[in-house]
Formats: C-alpha cells, sequence, structure tokens
C-alpha cells in the first residue's frame, strides 16, 4: 500500500489511538496539567479508634500566677476528620508570680482576692482538616495532622468557684506509629461571670503536651 492509500490508513490508525480511553485522559492531563493527581493512601489511620491521653500543660495567661497541670482525656475518632474529645479532666497547681507578691506585701492584698484555677474538666468536637509528611534532613519521614477543637469547660477556681465556659483551639499530632502519637493542642476559654460574686469574664489559655494511646478499630 502507498500514496493516497497509505497516508489515509494512517491517519485513520491516529484518530483510533486518540479516541482510546488511555489516550484521551492523557491528552486531557497534557491540555490542563494537574487536574488529575494522586493521592497517597494514610500510613496511620485513627479512624473508629480509640484514643487516651495523657498531658501535662500550663495557663501562662494570667499575670499573679502560672498555672501547671496534668490532665487525662479519652477521644473518639469517628473518621479521619471527625472526632469527639468526650472527656478531659485536669488538677493543677499554682506558681505565684512577683508581682503578686508585691500586692500582697506592700498594699495588703488578700489571696482570696486573686482567683486561681484549680481544676477543670471539659468536652470537645474536633475537626482534622489537614494531614501531611515531612522529611527529616533525608533521613527520616515524620507523618502529622491539624486540628481545630471547639467545646465547653466547667472550671473550679479558688475564690469564685465553679463557672462554665466556651473553649475554641486547636493543634497537632505526630505518629510514632500506629498506637502511639504526641499532641500538642492550644486553647483559650471565656468563662463566665457566674458563682462566688463574679462580676466579669474571665480568659484562660492552655498551653499543653500529650502522649496519646490509640487503639481498637482497623489498621
Amino acid at each position: 500500500m502507498s500514496g493516497p492509500c497509505a497516508r489515509a490508513a494512517a491517519v485513520g490508525a491516529l484518530a483510533l489511538a486518540l479516541w482510546t480511553p488511555g489516550a484521551l485522559g492523557q491528552a486531557r492531563e497534557l491540555e490542563n496539567p494537574g487536574a488529575i493527581a494522586a493521592v497517597q493512601e494514610r500510613p496511620y489511620r485513627l479512624r473508629l479508634r480509640h484514643e487516651l491521653d495523657l498531658w501535662f500543660g500550663v495557663l501562662p495567661l494570667d499575670a499573679f500566677y502560672v498555672g501547671f497541670y496534668a490532665q487525662l482525656g479519652y477521644v473518639y475518632h469517628f473518621t479521619d476528620r471527625f472526632a469527639w474529645q468526650v472527656g478531659r479532666g485536669a488538677y493543677g497547681m499554682a506558681a505565684r508570680t512577683s508581682l503578686r507578691g508585691e500586692l500582697e506585701r506592700n498594699f495588703a492584698v488578700q489571696p482570696t482576692a486573686l482567683d486561681e484555677v484549680q481544676f477543670f474538666v471539659g468536652s470537645d468536637i474536633m475537626w482534622k482538616p489537614l494531614y501531611g509528611k515531612l522529611a527529616v534532613l533525608n533521613r527520616a519521614v515524620l507523618h502529622g495532622e491539624v486540628h481545630l477543637l471547639a467545646g465547653a469547660s466547667l472550671f473550679r477556681f479558688s475564690n469564685s468557684g465553679f463557672r462554665p465556659g466556651v473553649t475554641i483551639g486547636g493543634g497537632g499530632r505526630l505518629f510514632v506509629n500506629q498506637h502511639v502519637s504526641f499532641r500538642f493542642d492550644v486553647t483559650h476559654a471565656v468563662v463566665v461571670p457566674t458563682g462566688g460574686g463574679s462580676t466579669s469574664f474571665s480568659n484562660v489559655l492552655t498551653v499543653n503536651l500529650a502522649l496519646a494511646l490509640n487503639f481498637g478499630g482497623k489498621d
């Protein structure tokens, strides 16, 4: 076969190849780069898993004391993106600042006049929109996620007693393996002026680090 017939046969074969599904997909990708993307499966998943958290935290906001506390928490992960921090409870101690000492010595301010957080409990909804991995000096790969929190807390103050608050915050998680991870959270609670004659809103900031133990579910 030669001449016009050969050229017609070549054109027909090329057209048939372009109309096959694979070739058509490649043509679309060339026309619109980045439209087809491969998302790698997560090596560590928390879907349908339980989580037990052991926390150490700091209350750094108050000018008259710095609070240190230990906290125990339980989380249930419905999906890879949503979880419920069912319960958390913390008990702490206060390290009083030099400013508070000066007020008590020089201005006869009574210790009971200054409120301290003694312990608190709460519950939160967790949304986990980001998951990723980082290469460390091309020698190791760290897997982690970022989450946001919203919930409610009940605080026990040394002077004004029990007071409820609304809590928002966020943090991150670094996985060691499927069953062990580390969490770092920062939360801010707006505490309602009820109990003990309190007349103003209070703000409680927490900065905390946790060892998280994950179990149950399916790998």
